[in-house]
């Protein structure tokens, strides 16, 4: 069957493994049963802004023409250093959308997507940003009641571990199991002395674990660009992530919002 739509952002569901829908359009088309036949992505030469709509010749932010992402708070600076949240300032961009989406309960997590990691999500985001990130591991540690602390408190947990996904790495395979629990221990000792001061609360929830769909993870790691190679025809071997791993490499789905693209593939069925 044959689909066609513009991009966005693969939707999740915690099953075991992950099953993934991607969208095109107001189509959800079913990805895990291609794994492991041929599929054709043909790109069709049009970028469309995730906000306004328009034609764009390029996509920033994942998904926005430039104005757009030069008037959005999605876009700020603040989105990806949280510590930089500016809402009480009186600054914010849209300060409707910083009250429902930075005036929100966050946590502060670990992860184990490449390794060992610290990062912070609204609460509502649990467990999709870990999905999307690719970890087969997250345990929640922390809980505040706004981004700006969240973000703050992530500050002092990156003196210890680091805050980043190497997404090489991740797409290579899993990571050799963390102990989550005693990590989250270890650390809060270390920071304890620069937690005071901050208005949070310590969580005691179970660990999240997640089995990816992949047959076969690559030895070697080449990024797909459809601006450059307009048409894919590969073997799907898996998802992982926002990432669909073909043998011919793999594919960004998310920094790929907007595109216009026709996707084929032997078993595809979709829901509407």
């Amino acid at each position: 069957m044959k689909f066609s739509g513009r991009l966005s952002k693969m939707v999740s569901y915690p099953d075991l493994p992950i099953k993934y829908q991607l969208m095109l359009g107001e189509v959800q088309f079913d990805l895990n049963n291609l794994i492991g036949s041929e599929v054709t992505l043909s790109y069709l030469g049009k970028i469309f802004c995730g906000n306004c709509g328009k034609s764009t010749k390029k996509s920033y932010n994942q998904g926005y023409c430039f104005p757009c992402t030069i008037k959005l708070a999605a876009c700020d600076l603040c989105i990806l250093k949280p510590e930089l949240c500016h809402y009480e300032k009186g600054t914010c961009r849209e300060p409707f959308w910083g009250e429902e989406h930075c005036l929100k309960p966050h946590v502060v997590y670990l992860a184990n997507s490449s390794g060992l990691k610290v990062g912070i999500t609204r609460r509502t985001q649990v467990p999709t940003r870990w999905i999307d990130q690719g970890a087969t591991q997250a345990l929640p540690i922390i809980e505040v009641k706004k981004r700006l602390t969240s973000g703050l408190i992530e500050v002092i947990f990156k003196k210890h571990i680091a805050d980043k996904t190497d997404w090489r790495k991740m797409l290579r395979g899993a990571s050799e199991e963390v102990n989550l629990l005693e990590w989250k221990e270890k650390l809060l000792t270390l920071v304890k002395d620069d937690l005071k001061g901050h208005e949070f609360t310590v969580l005691n929830e179970p660990e999240y674990k997640f089995n990816y769909p992949v047959d076969l993870y690559p030895e070697k790691v080449t990024s797909i660009n459809l601006e450059k190679v307009p048409v894919v025809k590969s073997k799907l071997l898996g998802i992982k992530g926002q990432y669909l791993i073909f043998e011919a490499g793999v594919f960004n789905v998310r920094s790929h919002s907007g595109f216009e693209v026709t996707i084929e593939g032997e078993h595809a069925s979709s829901k509407t």
